[in-house]
């Protein structure tokens, strides 16, 4: 079979070391500057900034002034996590006429994470997007280095942080399980009995995924009455590379039909396992149909999908508009009971199920909305799981 040729793809979804400072268009580095120098030679605003307890009592509402994301582990366009994120603020800052860049850390640390912070506020940030868990120390720090910042973490629980949150903060996490219910459920109504999980790193919003796709699939097969095979593995990064093509090129030679990739770039491996042995995969956080564009055959079943960009959005605007104290010095979880926050890709070639109907997703969702349908959050457990569906989990 013909494929598509994914060795550019799992090159990008693996390179971090590389720092981008883009202009309100995005198509070039802010000031034609080169990528950001290592941190031991770029400007450090700590010096720039008083000490916290020396400044001025924040003024939380941000009338004015310029949108800063820093990327989590990735890229600006990883088809994923940071993507998304990124797209919010460039839909808020286009819209609205509000300057925005983004700073890309030089490697994983909770160190460079605020360097890149640090130069984002020297350069006139006003407002920095934080994507991701690993910022959760990071903001437990920056919110008081810079009361007069505001900071969108998105995907950043208590749990992470080591401090309480400030007024100048504002963090959220999903209910990750509940995306994952609806992609194991939908699968399985549409035919698929042996299924994967390939998860990322096991971070809690990646297990709640995955337990949650578990559910789905629990209860899917006890509505139809079948037995359904799942094998389950972390991937241990977000992103994909040989040995992770290997283990789902063995997956799929084995009988697996379809697996949800769920962790960043990770799904390229998923992805060029698939295509070499006539899968499908499940992509995750958003609609990821497009990735598998260009082949024989598309290969991307559906998505589980988190607001990302919808979150970012209506956050600035709240600041923006000077309701910052509406929701500033909150952590927040939102799921399906709070909004649209999850969901499935429900337009045009996005919805690519041969017998799932959109009534069916319909009634799930408004399940899940109201209570009627129990799915479980705990990270700690693996789901319960009735006759017939088994569950291999593997290292």
């Amino acid at each position: 079979m013909k494929k598509k040729v994914l060795s550019l793809v799992l090159a990008s979804a693996m390179v971090v070391s590389l720092a981008g400072c883009g202009n309100s268009s995005n198509d070039a580095p802010a000031n034609d500057a080169p990528a950001a120098a290592p941190a031991e030679t770029q400007a450090a605003p700590a010096e720039t900034a008083a000490p916290a307890e020396t400044q001025a009592p924040a003024d939380t509402t941000v009338a004015d002034g310029k949108i800063a994301l820093v990327t989590d582990v990735g890229t600006i366009d990883d088809e994923s996590f940071n993507q998304a994120t990124w797209e919010g603020v460039v839909q808020f800052g286009d819209a609205n006429g509000v300057e925005y860049t983004y700073y890309q850390p030089t490697e994983d640390s909770t160190e460079e994470r605020i360097n890149q912070i640090d130069l984002a506020v020297a350069e006139g940030a006003t407002v920095v997007v934080l994507p991701g868990y690993l910022f959760g120390e990071t903001l437990s720090e920056v919110q008081t280095t810079y009361p007069d910042v505001n900071f969108i973490a998105v995907d950043v629980s208590e749990g992470d942080m080591t401090a309480p949150i400030e007024s100048n903060a504002y963090a959220c996490t999903f209910s990750e399980e509940q995306a994952g219910y609806l992609a194991g459920y939908a699968a399985v109504k549409d035919g698929y009995t042996k299924l994967g999980f390939l998860g990322g790193m096991a971070v809690p919003a990646v297990i709640r995924y995955g337990y949650g796709y578990v559910q789905g699939i629990d209860a899917a097969a006890q509505e139809l009455g079948v037995d359904v095979e799942v094998k389950y593995t972390y991937g241990g990064q977000f992103y994909g590379d040989a040995n992770i093509t290997a283990k789902m090129e063995s997956w799929y030679s084995e009988g697996t039909e379809i697996v949800f990739a769920c962790g960043g770039g990770i799904y390229t491996s998923a992805l060029e396992a698939a295509l070499n042995y006539d899968g499908m995969i499940i992509g995750v956080d958003v609609d990821q149909r497009s990735v598998g564009e260009g082949n024989d055959y598309n290969p991307v079943l559906t998505s589980a999908m988190k607001g990302l960009t919808a979150t970012v959005v209506d956050k600035l605007e709240g600041c923006f508009a000077g309701n910052w104290d509406s929701f500033g010095g909150q952590v927040e979880n939102l799921g399906l009971a709070d909004g649209d926050y999850l969901g499935l890709p429900t337009d045009g070639d996005s919805w690519a199920f041969e017998t799932f109907t959109q009534d069916e997703y319909a009634e799930l969702l408004a399940g899940i909305k109201d209570g009627s349908i129990a799915i479980s959050n705990d990270t700690e457990t693996q789901p319960e799981v009735s006759e017939g569906v088994t569950v291999s989990y593997i290292d």
